[in-house]
């Protein structure tokens, strides 16, 4: 199914190439002009909801800030007021009860009426000042509240760390007053301590119903919502009473350390979410009001953009189509009679003209097709004198097996004529011409390059007038590994020439296999070298400098192919893995080490038939 859909919808004709590539051209940048336009309008919609819910929020803030303000205005008063701080003194000390009971009377009524005050103007509100001796004041009846049960309360305790003018605002607690709690379900309380010489010897405590700061909410539009929360997290302050106390759902309490305003989704609805925080605690005002509501305007604005967009393209769209319709036509009949010369018709010809492109590309097609019927004669009779002329190089080629043939005859006429050392040479050149000329394998087994290598150290006792030995001492387990051909005669070769100056001595080799290395030594006992020579010698390794090409070596041998050119060769062949040292001292001999990296006998060695067959250099180190 999915290759007969693949096959229906292929794009086979230039028309159709073309009108989709328009198509794409237009649909993806008014696709991204309207995703980029969408994001930026509603982040521009975004932030203006964010700024409309804060402003709102801020009015509320004042509000809220206001009511606090007085409760600590009260506490102020109270702790500032030096006479009333004088009477608690006394009264804590009981002093005061030593004086007459006029004067404890007035003094009394002072401090009550002081109380009273207070709270006359504004929001209604119950203090009490409780002494460490358990004597109390108050701006309410006993009746209606015992003060010294406020000792219970589990935020008490916490009254004792207070220094100065730090305050404590207890969270919203079940109203205690007996005549308030069917009009007012919820208190909040903020508490301060009395000190004399750093040592408490009472408490304030201003207590105001929560439904005063719920009902500063209301102020706010329709749907928004509105809560008080303290820094745990728990909802102080709410319109419904039943939220009071719990966790507030849109206020993580990583939020709580600063003002946040974000779009969340609660309860799969998506809901704008504003908090700031309060100057005089850790307490914050959070607004939480339904996305959509902010932006209904702006969104339906976008909307009506987006229907004309859409129009707009879909109308330019037909038009584009059928311009390049009508562009194509010539393109069309063109590949029409393309088709027909594919089949064999030389005869047909598209007749387009035209002062543009495709009429020029007419005019030269036709053209192209009476030049092609013309070079058809040319190539025929080309191809006629070529075949000749490859069948006279043919003629003209003698094959290597008829020079290899001729050597052996002599080699067999020199042996009956009682020469073996001249047949023993012929032999070994013919092994050794043999493997040069044949180009069937780049790599060969190691037992036939020490086998090739011994015939060429036979040539070259031959050719010397002292005879060297060659000494192989091989793991059998190293005969079969594949390595490159004619890599160790170079080597051999400097050792002959340059270490034992053709003279007699002896050139070991040996071979040994670990597991990742197939290592190689050639070791002669001849004059070695200096330190100078050999610091030479390994720098010129190292660079890896190609000898400069040439026929044959500076010094006649059978190759001219030098050390450096042996350690290049490698490198192609095996990459870095490959090393080559040299150690040498004067008058002891010089041997060369070769570290093969091991590989599969079938691996790709392309990079030792890209060399070129002809370099040479100078055997010297």
């Amino acid at each position: 199914m999915i290759r007969h859909f693949r096959e229906t919808f292929k794009l086979r004709s230039f028309r159709h190439k073309l009108m989709a590539a328009s198509v794409v051209c237009i649909l993806v940048p008014a696709f991204i002009t309207l995703l980029l336009y969408n994001a930026l309008t509603q982040e521009a919609v975004k932030r203006q909801a964010i700024t409309n819910a804060q402003d709102s929020l801020q009015l509320v803030h004042d509000s809220v800030t206001n009511l606090m303000k007085n409760m600590l205005n009260v506490a102020n008063y109270i702790q500032v007021n030096p006479a009333m701080n004088a009477y608690f003194k006394q009264v804590d000390a009981g002093q005061a009860a030593k004086s007459d009971p006029y004067t404890q009377f007035t003094e009394r009524k002072y401090v009550l009426d002081q109380l009273d005050s207070l709270t006359v103007l504004g929001e209604k509100s119950y203090v009490t000042v409780l002494l460490s001796n358990g004597q109390y004041f108050t701006n309410y009846s006993v009746q209606e509240f015992d003060p010294l049960s406020l000792r219970e309360e589990p935020w008490f305790e916490r009254l004792r760390t207070l220094q100065g003018f730090q305050s404590y605002w207890a969270g919203a607690e079940p109203t205690a007053f007996r005549l308030d709690k069917l009009n007012h379900a919820y208190q909040i309380s903020v508490a301060r301590t009395l000190r004399k010489d750093n040592a408490i010897y009472g408490y304030i405590v201003v207590t105001f119903f929560e439904d005063e700061i719920s009902q500063v909410f209301s102020r706010l539009q329709a749907g928004q919502e509105l809560m008080l929360v303290d820094g745990e997290g728990r909802i102080v302050s709410d319109k419904d009473k039943t939220r009071i106390g719990q966790p507030a759902p849109v206020v993580p309490r990583a939020d709580l350390a600063g003002g946040a305003a974000s779009v969340r989704t609660i309860d799969g609805k998506k809901m704008l979410v504003v908090r700031t925080p309060l100057a005089f605690n850790d307490w914050s005002l959070v607004l939480e009001q339904p996305y959509k509501e902010a932006i209904v305007d702006i969104t339906s604005i976008f909307n009506r953009v987006f229907v004309f967009q859409a129009a707009s393209f879909v109308a330019f769209l037909l038009l584009l189509l059928a311009l390049l319709r009508a562009f194509t036509t010539p393109l069309v009949r063109l590949g029409k009679v393309a088709t027909t010369v594919q089949r064999g018709n030389l005869a047909v010809r598209s007749g387009i003209r035209g002062p543009d492109e495709i009429g020029r590309l007419g005019f030269l097609f036709d053209q192209m097709l009476d030049r092609v019927q013309e070079m058809i004669a040319e190539v025929s009779v080309t191809q006629a004198r070529k075949r000749k002329a490859e069948l006279r190089m043919l003629q003209a080629q003698i094959h290597p097996h008829f020079l290899f043939n001729v050597l052996n005859s002599i080699r067999m006429k020199v042996l009956h004529r009682g020469d073996p050392d001249s047949a023993k040479m012929i032999s070994s050149l013919s092994k050794l011409l043999r493997m040069t000329i044949s180009k069937e394998e780049d790599e060969i087994t190691l037992h036939e390059e020490l086998d090739l290598l011994s015939s060429y150290v036979e040539l070259m006792n031959l050719r010397h007038r002292e005879a060297a030995r060659l000494a192989l001492d091989v793991a059998s387990e190293a005969f079969l590994c594949k390595v490159p051909r004619f890599f160790l005669q170079p080597v051999v070769e400097n050792a002959l020439i340059h270490g034992l100056k053709q003279r007699a001595g002896e050139v070991a080799i040996r071979a040994e296999l670990n597991r990742l290395f197939l290592v190689l030594t050639v070791e002669d006992d001849g004059v070695g070298m200096d330190a100078e020579a050999l610091a030479a010698l390994r720098r010129k390794l190292q660079t890896a400098e190609p000898p400069p090409d040439g026929g044959e070596g500076k010094r006649g041998s059978f190759s001219g192919i030098g050390l450096s050119n042996v350690a290049e060769r490698m490198r192609m062949m095996f990459g870095d893995g490959f090393r080559l040292e040299v150690a040498s001292r004067k008058g002891r001999g010089t041997a060369v080490r070769m570290l093969i990296p091991r590989r599969e006998a079938a691996a790709d060695s392309s990079a030792v038939g890209r060399l070129p067959a002809d370099s040479s250099a100078a055997g010297g180190r």
